[in-house]
């Protein structure tokens, strides 16, 4: 995920009235980027079927991903480096250019319906996560023209949580990158988001303390679909335990 772009190939559906929709959340733990990718192309596939909406909350292993607008040099280092350093390379379908996700960082992938536009959807999600980090103490600001939650320190501003989407007729995947507590010196080995001189910051440096991403999960969960217009409850039926592939097993329908 990058806030650099979002990437849609459709135009965005019609706002919808009446109640909240009702939707699940799942923590999956931390895992691979290309599995969470093939899983939330199964789950676009269900809720385009009329399948429940679903928001995916997870670490991921140590990865550089290159969206859509990707510029190979923005990865700085070489294969045999990032082998060293057991960092996986991989493409992915989102909009923007290059970033890195690992273990420390919060990573949300709502796979939902638009209800609006397409920037009206990431900047729900810039002011859910916002409203989130305001309550434990840092104050981050959306940035339209660099997609994005900024904080302003000392040095002056830094990049504390990243955006990038894909639409396919109207139900969106991708999402949103929050550091809470990465190896920020895993950002040196690229040009965030094709940003020359982009500074990356973490809720820890920021504060000097950071929850876990499996402990901000709920509170994350409930903010964004607050600003969805939907009911995310947690899916009790997909324990961390059980695998990726099984967890789409059963879908349940939407019951909105």
């Amino acid at each position: 995920m990058n806030a650099g772009e979002v990437s849609c190939d459709s135009r965005p559906a019609p706002p919808r009235d009446g109640a909240p929709a009702s939707g699940v959340w799942r923590w999956l733990g931390r895992v691979p980027f290309a599995e969470t990718a093939e899983l939330q192309e199964r789950l676009r596939a269900q809720v385009l079927g009329g399948g429940v909406e679903t928001l995916l909350l997870l670490e991921h292993d140590p990865v550089i991903t290159l969206g859509r607008s990707a510029v190979a040099a923005n990865v700085l280092v070489d294969q045999d480096e990032l082998a060293r350093r057991h960092i996986t390379l991989h493409q992915a379908s989102r909009g923007g250019d290059v970033t890195y996700h690992g273990p420390g960082q919060l990573v949300g992938y709502p796979v939902v319906r638009l209800r609006g536009g397409v920037r009206a959807h990431v900047e729900a999600m810039a002011a859910a996560i916002a409203e989130v980090l305001g309550e434990l103490g840092v104050q981050a600001h959306y940035r339209p023209t660099a997609p994005g939650l900024w904080v302003t320190g000392s040095a002056g501003e830094a990049k504390i949580c990243a955006f990038g989407i894909h639409v396919r007729r109207r139900v969106v995947i991708h999402g949103f990158a929050l550091n809470l507590a990465p190896a920020l010196d895993a950002f040196g080995l690229i040009v965030p988001c094709g940003i020359s001189g982009c500074a990356v910051t973490s809720v820890q440096a920021s504060i000097g303390r950071a929850p876990t991403p499996q402990a901000l999960g709920p509170r994350i969960a409930a903010a964004l679909g607050a600003r969805f217009g939907i009911t995310f409850a947690p899916d009790d039926a997909s324990p961390a335990g059980v695998s990726i592939a099984m967890r789409t097993a059963a879908p349940r329908m939407d019951g909105a």
